[in-house]
C-alpha cells in the first residue's frame, strides 16, 4: 500500500519535472528568437513555469530579431531565401552565365 502511494507520487513528480523543463526550453527559445537573448527566457521559464512561456508569446519582437526576419520557426532545410530563389529562376539581378 505505502509503496504504491510513493510510486504514484514519483510519476506525478516526474511529469511535473518534464513540464517545468519543457517550459524553460520553450521560453528560452522564444526569447532568443525575439532578440532578447536566451538567458532571460531561460530564467523566466524556470521561475514562472508555464506562465513564462505565455509572457514570451506576448512580448513583442525586436526589429532586427530572427522572429521578424524569418519567422517563429525559421526556414526549413529545403527553403531558400528570396534572393537565392530569384537567382535560380534567372530573375532580375542574376549574372549572365560564363562564356
Amino acid at each position: 500500500m505505502i509503496v504504491s502511494v510513493f510510486a504514484l507520487l514519483g510519476s506525478k513528480a516526474l511529469w511535473l519535472l518534464y513540464t517545468w523543463l519543457a517550459s524553460a526550453i520553450a521560453a528560452s527559445y522564444l526569447s532568443g528568437r525575439k532578440g532578447y537573448g536566451e538567458r532571460v527566457g531561460l530564467a523566466c521559464g524556470l521561475l514562472l513555469n508555464l506562465i513564462g512561456v505565455v509572457i514570451w508569446l506576448i512580448v513583442p519582437a525586436k526589429a532586427d530579431s530572427l522572429w521578424k526576419k524569418i519567422g517563429p520557426f525559421g526556414r526549413g532545410r529545403g527553403r531558400k531565401p528570396p534572393a537565392a530563389r530569384a537567382e535560380d529562376a534567372g530573375g532580375a539581378g542574376s549574372a549572365p552565365p560564363p562564356a
